[in-house]
């Protein structure tokens, strides 16, 4: 039996990593060693998420916590060095862009373990995200990537990779995402359940968008954050909004003193949800606005239009493809872009090829043919 240590560490990571548990399991020949390096530590970025995806508690958990980006990949890189001296794993399995993926790569690399990448080949081309870094030097590294679009594939083409090593095979997101409709905690549920009044129409009528902010471009810098908040509370006046917060956004909107009767009565604020109340928040929505990656994904798989607060995506088939058109975070682009929205201009897409719920098993048995 051959093992693989399987490093996550945020609730994307959980995500991806769910449903290639779940064959591996059923696979003889392998056995998955489940690292969690503790990089989200709250209980619902964090350990609700493993009970609602149905993943077994990690063997091991890194405790790193918080700090910057280069003490938390040093804190996990020397953890897991410590961790492989105990346990030496035959091959590696990431996923993602996370400070987890890059440091358990560079761990692994450095003592000739071999490195599976799953998710590889996305590029936003603007280095000033800290995720992008991690992407590409994560991808230079590994010796099996797996893409979930075919733009991955030329990525990995122009930069030099041996097409041999590249497998395009779907979106383990979109395993999950449709393994957990059935089970997802009504939107109802978790909007009647926020901490303000006044929401019974919202909840009556279904009609809402849900928000999710969290990138340093857009909530660490107050001349950003304020204006963009101001025209989403515009936004809500018109068409409700549904906003799960970020602990880093919450620290960011308590430094701008964007609080109180600022937020206007349709822009109803909870504190972080779980990944089934957030199926559910996203399944009934009439419109998603937001700066995740993941969510551009998922909007696009069930149909529902996504205006993105960047400018710029590393899912090009999201737009090309799917429901998502990118906006940026200026108020007045955001502002005419929810306008031709409510006129009837609602883009509409098509779910991309192989995002059809088995990825995870094409995954398996290449990892299986080829350890």
């Amino acid at each position: 039996m051959k093992t693989l240590a399987c490093v996550v560490g945020a609730r994307p990571n959980f995500m991806k990593i769910a449903p290639i548990l779940r064959l591996i399991e059923t696979r003889s020949s392998l056995e998955a060693w489940l690292i969690h390096s503790g990089q989200h530590y709250n209980e619902n970025l964090s350990g609700q998420f493993f009970h609602d995806l149905g993943l077994r508690q990690p063997d091991e958990n890194l405790n790193v916590g918080s700090g910057s980006h280069a003490v938390q990949t040093a804190r996990m890189m020397t953890a897991l060095d410590i961790s492989f001296d105990n346990r030496r794993p035959d091959a590696l399995l990431v996923v993602g862009d996370i400070n987890s993926t890059l440091a358990s790569a560079l761990v692994a690399v450095k003592r000739g373990i071999p490195v599976i990448h799953i998710e590889s080949g996305l590029r936003s081309f603007d280095r000033t995200m800290p995720e992008e870094i991690n992407r590409l030097l994560t991808d230079r590294m590994s010796d099996l990537l797996f893409v979930t679009e075919p733009s991955g594939v030329e990525n990995l083409l122009a930069e030099g990779i041996d097409e041999n090593r590249i497998h395009l095979v779907g979106n383990v997101m979109i395993d999950s995402l449709f393994h957990a409709r059935e089970r997802a905690i009504p939107a109802q549920t978790t909007i009647a359940r926020a901490q303000h009044g006044g929401h019974e129409k919202i909840i009556e009528d279904g009609r809402y968008a849900l928000l999710t902010l969290h990138r340093p471009a857009n909530v660490d810098d107050p001349s950003i954050l304020k204006p963009l908040m101001a025209a989403i509370t515009e936004i809500a006046e018109v068409l409700p909004v549904v906003f799960p917060v970020h602990p880093r956004t919450r620290e960011a909107l308590d430094r701008s003193a964007f609080v109180g009767e600022q937020t206007g009565r349709n822009l109803i604020m909870t504190d972080p949800v779980s990944y089934l109340e957030m199926v559910g928040l996203l399944q009934d929505a009439a419109l998603v606005l937001t700066d995740s990656g993941g969510l551009q994904e998922e909007s696009t798989a069930l149909g529902i239009p996504c205006l993105t607060l960047r400018d710029n995506t590393e899912r090009p088939i999201t737009v090309s493809v799917g429901t998502n058109e990118i906006v940026g975070n200026r108020p007045q682009e955001l502002r005419a872009a929810f306008d031709r929205f409510m006129s009837g201009q609602r883009k509409t897409g098509a779910v991309p090829a192989m995002w059809d719920g088995n990825a995870a098993a094409r995954i398996t048995e290449i990892i299986e043919n080829w350890i």
